[in-house]
């Protein structure tokens, strides 16, 4: 296969997944790992994909955020352990913060029914799954709430997330890097991810394999305000060690 073939092989399976691994493009394209870093690098060069560790993501998804519903399926198995195993960073009758997410959402549905927590959430979503449970105090905080995230933003957001200290935060983000640490598309959506953090004790982030090497257009925060990420194994281990150098826990799952 020339060059130019499998360059259109890897954007057309960029473009379908959402991202490629270098690993499994050489692999799957019969070449060196070196030959598919060289064809990612030409198709950067050309505009169309850009770089992230271990592989490339297509130049519409730093532009395009999905929805809830579009993001509901994607790596739902890795999501659902991520969820299981955030269950163990839970206090015992303490508060916690649930921030917007599709693993958060996860998180929500599979909070004990034993034992009283206060949860502090701004989506949609977490409340209609927690309300009427009765060992949950639920605290929804309001604002103007975004289709995209089905998530209240906005300085009145911010404003009552000054009234509360939780134990711990359970975060969901689009994009973490050594660089950049976390971030996501939308500035409003960043200024509330920060206050939530800013908010509680512990921070815990909870984040599948194709987040990381990921960089969104706003900075929520660096790594080094978070004390641990769980994620899944589909993430590269020497990635694993870079993060931890930088200050959180890894937990792979």
């Amino acid at each position: 296969m020339y060059a130019p073939e499998r360059h259109e092989q890897i954007l057309e399976t960029a473009r379908s997944f959402g991202r490629v691994e270098v690993a499994s493009l050489a692999h799957d394209l019969a070449v060196t790992p070196e030959t598919v870093r060289r064809d990612l690098t030409a198709l950067e060069r050309r505009g169309v994909l850009r770089r992230v560790h271990g592989g490339a993501i297509p130049v519409e998804r730093f532009g395009n955020e999905p929805d809830v519903a579009d993001r509901e399926g994607h790596s739902a198995e890795q999501k659902e352990r991520i969820a299981l195993a955030a269950l163990e960073e839970l206090p015992d009758g303490g508060s916690i913060i649930l921030d917007a997410g599709t693993t958060t959402v996860r998180l929500a549905r599979l909070l004990p029914t034993d034992r009283e927590l206060t949860v502090v959430t701004h989506s949609i979503p977490v409340a209609s799954i927690l309300t009427g449970r009765p060992n949950i105090s639920l605290h929804l905080l309001g604002g103007v709430v975004r289709p995209r995230t089905l998530a209240a933003v906005g300085e009145w957001t911010k404003a009552q997330i000054a009234d509360v200290f939780a134990d711990v935060a359970f975060m969901g983000i689009n994009g973490i890097s050594i660089e950049r640490g976390l971030t996501t598309p939308d500035i409003a959506e960043a200024t509330i991810k920060r206050a939530l953090i800013e908010a509680s004790r512990r921070v815990i982030v909870l984040a599948d394999h194709t987040k990381f090497g990921r960089e969104d257009f706003a900075r929520v925060a660096g790594l080094g305000v978070v004390d641990t990420i769980i994620t899944d194994s589909g993430l590269d281990l020497e990635f694993v060690e870079d993060i931890e150098n930088a200050g959180p826990t890894v937990v792979v799952v």
